[in-house]
């Protein structure tokens, strides 16, 4: 049975402040909590109706159907939710390819890029103080266990950009096009926010501008999603 205290603190963990101020973060869903419990991700308190998961009792609540929808983030609530413990971040190899994320917003975005990290083997993602949180429970939930593969860091970006004396890639529309451009092992593959992409004091920063060319006959369309962008860029940074 679930007591106050413990609803109380679960339904907080949906705001940055209080994941920060707890170091938890929630993970809902069979498969993805199974995928978390796998890795070195510490787990503070699972909560299920069902069993199955091979972990201390004394971490285990059984909740009723309708006490685990008191604390679920889902529309239709899984069968468990789980709390974890936030890891401390590991430093980051600047020895191979790196993304670094500049402002972005959308939770589904930014789960998609790690899924795409871990794909196509990124170790380090980093992110500028303005980018979501990898920790809200929507990015937990897009990353489909991800999250425990790839290592986010959030950084002061500019000063992060200026001292690393590698080559830093910029995604525009102006770019030299990403299949001509010579696309090296290491550096760093910068990303921009949804609406506005690279700002201003970052591009400044960057030292080689790529870009994805259009193909339709109308030109007609802006941009990309941002997360679309990063993996065609990621597929050709590994396909050399």
């Amino acid at each position: 049975m679930l007591s106050k205290s413990q609803i109380k603190l679960i339904t907080s963990l949906k705001q940055k402040k209080y994941r920060q101020q707890h170091k938890l973060f929630v993970a809902e869903g069979k498969k993805i909590i199974l995928e978390l419990l796998q890795s070195n991700l510490q787990l503070h308190k699972l909560y299920t109706t069902t069993f199955g998961f091979g972990v201390l009792d004394d971490l285990v609540t059984q909740v009723s159907d309708n006490e685990l929808k008191k604390i679920s983030f889902l529309k239709t609530p899984n069968t468990a939710l789980a709390v974890f413990k936030i890891p401390k971040a590991t430093p980051i190899d600047f020895n191979k390819l790196v993304v670094a994320l500049d402002d972005v917003r959308d939770p589904g975005n930014l789960g998609t890029i790690i899924r795409l990290c871990d794909w196509f083997g990124v170790k380090d993602l980093i992110c500028s103080l303005e980018t979501v949180d990898c920790y809200n429970p929507k990015v937990v939930q897009a990353t489909m266990g991800s999250i425990t593969r790839v290592n986010v860091s959030y950084v002061e970006l500019k000063q992060v950009l200026k001292s690393q004396k590698i080559d830093v890639f910029g995604a525009f529309m102006d770019g030299t096009i990403v299949y001509e451009a010579q696309l090296p092992n290491s550096g760093i593959l910068v990303l921009g926010n949804e609406a506005n992409g690279i700002g201003n004091s970052v591009e400044k920063l960057v030292t080689k501008r790529i870009s994805i060319p259009r193909f339709g006959e109308l030109q007609a369309t802006e941009s990309l999603n941002v997360a679309n962008a990063a993996a065609i860029l990621l597929s050709e940074f590994k396909r050399r």
